[in-house]
């Protein structure tokens, strides 16, 4: 699981990365980027009371507590953070839960507890100092021989976390840290005790670039449905996020709901991820989506008129540079003839406008040659990807999706090969070009682009269930 980019440590800063059970400590050149941040933390109990010498009887006593370093001190700086608990000499990761369930909120300088999708417990209140710690449990016993602790406390901002979904890589300039111990190898029981069930969790995130993989620099979706055949459901946090806790072992299903009002959403890999198996937990459970929208597309109607017109010729060259910008993407008329060259621009108007689908060649061919006007143009980008379902083209991501100038090279090659598609004669060519059309003719239109960031997501409140029966 992946924080936002704009959460990753600057390039070049230095780092210290949980890697498996031990810290893997990586210095770059140079000082830190991220200075360090004010205030302080300790442990306590659960009511904010601290321990002499902080020494607690049992795991679950530790709860992480913080704010000022005395009475004048401004606290902690307000916001989100990560908690873990390591051996003493920080070469040992101890905490064994989700990194985004270890993640806690600063509020008016101290720490005021738990938040995330699937937080720690909070403690009581302290009125004394306005603080609300947080349970640190789970974690694994220390190996150090004394019993012997350090929690540490990093800014959510200036965090990673890792592809296990456990491990945070940071600035080791920018935390804080308390030691404590604890009598002996851990005993609890009753419901001081966490369960020992597992987690299903996962990231909703924007898949710009249609590739169905969650790359570095994506970000999450929040207020999106997820659903679990354990049977229940959640929604994705600010950073999209989700996680279901406390689930027994078994084997279960989870999919995401997609919104029925506009925007109209796509995802790009299954909406539906089954026999996942627990334990040990399962972490990566990702959905990638994208929203459709416009790109800059103009109608076969504005190059017809004279706005598209005086663009021609002001801008492309007049009938010679039109004739050579359409010339060698083979446009048909009604018969299944060439129409380029065009002898004036009233004859282009009077074709791109006459056009229709009684030969899927002809209409394929206007709407082609609208989006290559629009491209030239400057309006729509040629790299811009758009949804095209079946006649989609994407080496080595979502096919439903398709770029512009691959759209465009697709339409000219069945043009060439295939002039007549009439129903009678060439059905088959015939649904290519009418799948190609509609790609052409929905981004002409400014409806199937994808766009570079996520949209509002809006639920009708009526969407069914995404789990089979």
């Amino acid at each position: 699981m992946r924080l936002p980019s704009f959460t990753r440590p600057v390039t070049g800063a230095r780092t210290r990365l949980v890697c498996g059970a031990t810290f893997a400590f990586a210095l770059a050149a140079g000082a830190s980027v991220w200075a360090a941040f004010s205030g302080a933390i300790y442990t306590s109990e659960a009511d904010g009371t601290r321990v002499n010498q902080n020494l607690y009887d049992s795991k679950p006593l530790v709860y992480l507590n913080g704010g000022p370093q005395n009475q004048n001190g401004s606290g902690l700086p307000d916001g989100v953070y990560f908690f873990f608990v390591t051996d003493p000499s920080g070469a040992t990761l101890l905490s064994t839960d989700p990194a985004v369930c270890r993640e806690l909120l600063v509020n008016g300088g101290a720490v005021a507890g738990g938040t995330g999708p699937c937080p720690h417990p909070s403690g009581a209140f302290n009125p004394a100092n306005g603080s609300t710690a947080v349970q640190l449990i789970p974690f694994l016993d220390t190996p150090n021989n004394g019993g012997e602790y350090k929690v540490w406390l990093v800014p959510f901002a200036s965090a990673t976390i890792g592809l296990d979904g456990i491990t945070i890589a940071f600035d080791p300039g920018n935390k804080k840290t308390d030691n404590f111990k604890v009598k002996g190898p851990s005993t609890c029981e009753g419901a001081e005790c966490p369960p020992p069930l597992s987690t299903i969790a996962g990231e909703k995130f924007y898949d710009a670039n249609v590739n169905g993989v969650l790359d570095p620099g994506e970000v999450g979706i929040p207020g999106w449905f997820i659903q679990a055949s354990i049977p229940t459901n959640t929604t994705t946090d600010v950073n999209g996020h989700y996680a279901f806790l406390n689930v027994p072992d078994g084997i279960y299903s989870v999919c995401e709901v997609i919104p029925a009002l506009k925007p109209t959403w796509i995802n790009t890999t299954p909406t539906t991820i089954p026999d996942i198996a627990v334990p040990p937990d399962s972490l990566n459970n990702n959905f990638g989506n994208v929203c459709l929208g416009a790109g800059g597309g103009l109608t076969l109607g504005y190059w017809h008129n004279k706005n598209g017109n005086n663009v021609i010729t002001k801008s492309l060259g007049g009938l010679s540079g039109l004739n050579a910008l359409l010339g060698p993407l083979f446009l048909r008329n009604g018969a299944g003839g060439t129409v380029v060259p065009f002898a004036s621009l009233t004859a282009f108007d009077n074709w791109i406008v006459g056009a229709n689908a009684n030969n899927m060649a002809n209409m394929l061919s206007a709407q082609l040659a609208a989006m290559k006007l629009n491209v030239v143009s400057g309006g729509v980008s040629g790299s811009a990807f758009v949804y095209a379902g079946s006649c989609g083209n994407n080496p080595g991501g979502n096919p439903n999706f398709i770029s512009i100038d691959q759209l465009m090279a697709d339409s000219a090659g069945q043009l060439q090969l295939h002039p007549v598609t009439t129903a009678a004669l060439d059905p088959t060519n015939r649904a290519i070009q009418e799948c190609l059309k509609t790609a052409l003719d929905d981004g002409n239109n400014n409806k199937n682009f994808v766009q570079s960031a996520p949209c509002d997501v809006n639920y009708s409140g009526l969407e069914t269930s995404c789990l089979v029966p």
